[in-house]
């Protein structure tokens, strides 16, 4: 069972930023694409960002273009959401993930292609 602990959770206050980090093991990081989920209370998980396996292209949900950022650090098997400007809406949940196919063409959005989950941070956004 591949693990992926995904860290950097917090409160923060409305406009304010957080860096979340995903770390996993090589084997996943150099083939799968990774992506970021998340959950607020009552709600459906939803998708937020993903980068391809190669770190050549990304997808970003509507609601958080120009205001997240996903990168990579190769060195350290680790995939980062950068979260700016951040709203009270943004609050919840939120998962890394894996995708389920190894070296896949395009970058996924739907919650079920991805495999691996992390455990969780809680990022807490206060007006």
């Amino acid at each position: 069972q591949e693990q992926l602990v995904d860290s950097g959770g917090g409160l923060v206050q409305a406009g304010g930023s957080l860096t979340l980090s995903c770390t996993t093991s090589g084997r996943i990081f150099s083939s799968y694409a990774m992506g970021w989920f998340r959950q607020a209370p009552g709600k459906e998980r939803e998708f937020v960002a993903a980068l391809s396996w190669s770190g050549g292209h990304t997808n970003y949900a509507d609601s958080v273009k120009g205001r997240f950022i996903i990168t990579r650090d190769s060195a350290k098997n680790t995939v980062y959401l950068r979260m700016n400007s951040l709203k009270p809406e943004d609050t919840a949940v939120y998962y890394c993930a894996a995708d389920s196919s190894y070296r896949r063409a395009r970058v996924v959005a739907g919650l079920g292609e991805y495999r691996y989950w992390g455990q969780g941070t809680q990022v807490t956004v206060s007006s």
